[in-house]
């Protein structure tokens, strides 16, 4: 369990320093972000029409339809928000009326944790795959979670809400190298410590 932790915590801090490498030096996180360009008109109808934080899609359904509509009402409802979706604009809208930090130390806190206990529980799955005896296929192991990890989320955000392509491909490109490092830290740690069995002893035959 020793090698295992300490497998979890040395990758956990290189898959932390990649993202932040990754992030404020190549800039992968801001693959395919744009600025408005309106902002201070957007944000003064923003502020003065959106008093709460929260998450919002757009445009609305409407308010739903009473607990005694006929299907036929319901039906004319969705047909109404399909023809204002179709009509434009859509979309989502992560809302906060109050500043902050961008980078807090409580939001890196969170970060450096998280990716601390997304390594550990990678670490304890490798070394419980005692089948894994290769460095490349414990590697691999890893790898081919971070790729499920990555396209868990981000492709469907992709499809359902229209995340940009190129903000996808750079988030999942991100994900799987961290993952990648990771990996080779795990590996590297948790090497085959286990004595291979001795081949038993042939038994000599006894004359009849």
């Amino acid at each position: 369990m020793k090698r295992v932790f300490l497998a979890g915590f040395v990758g956990g801090v290189l898959l932390f320093s990649w993202g932040s490498l990754s992030h404020m030096a190549i800039g992968l996180g801001n693959t395919g972000v744009q600025q408005l360009p309106q902002e201070q008109p957007v944000l003064a109808a923003l502020q003065a029409n959106i008093p709460k934080a929260g998450f919002y899609f757009f445009p609305g359904m409407g308010a739903p339809p009473a607990a005694n509509a006929t299907p036929k009402q319901r039906t004319a409802a969705m047909k109404a928000f399909e023809q204002k979706y179709e009509r434009g604009p859509y979309g989502i809208l992560i809302y906060h009326p109050d500043g902050t930090n961008p980078r807090s130390p409580r939001q890196l806190l969170i970060e450096f944790v998280l990716d601390l206990v997304e390594v550990m529980i990678l670490a304890i799955v490798v070394s419980q795959a005692k089948e894994l005896t290769g460095f490349h296929t414990r590697v691999g192991l890893v790898v081919l979670v971070g790729i499920l990890a990555a396209i868990t989320t981000n492709v469907e955000y992709w499809n359902w809400y229209g995340f940009p392509a190129d903000y996808t491909f750079g988030f999942m490109f991100d994900k799987v190298v961290g993952f990648l490092i990771a990996g080779i830290a795990i590996a590297a740690v948790l090497k085959k410590t286990t004595a291979q069995p001795k081949p038993a002893e042939e038994k000599s035959l006894k004359p009849a």
